[in-house]
């Protein structure tokens, strides 16, 4: 019986260290996520400013927008649900595709 105790207790601890590591991943992503987000705006308010989008290719921030529209439509189906991953993937889709309306609009 004791020694059933001491061999459960190491992947007792494992469990409980990858529960908190998991939980930790999941606020990191949340975070750095929700700060990109916000990191989208200087870049649209620049673009804005000069009236000039010549610096800024509209293929990458269209290939952004593709990108993060797949990952959150991939997270969403894997997961059978709107998760927390795949509401993040969506609005940064649509920073990127803001972006690109900005660089268009300037172009025209």
């Amino acid at each position: 019986m004791n020694e059933d105790r001491v061999r459960s207790s190491p992947a007792g601890t494992a469990s409980c260290w990858r529960a908190a590591y998991r939980t930790a991943l999941k606020w990191s992503f949340s975070l750095f996520n929700g700060a990109r987000l916000l990191t989208y705006l200087p870049t649209i308010w620049a673009i804005n400013a000069s009236a000039n989008s010549d610096q800024h290719s509209l293929l990458t921030w269209s290939a952004w927008a593709g990108a993060n529209l797949t990952m959150a439509l991939w997270l969403h189906e894997r997961s059978a649900r709107l998760d927390r991953a795949s509401v993040i993937n969506l609005g940064n889709a649509a920073m990127c595709v803001m972006t690109c309306l900005v660089i268009l609009y300037h172009r025209i």
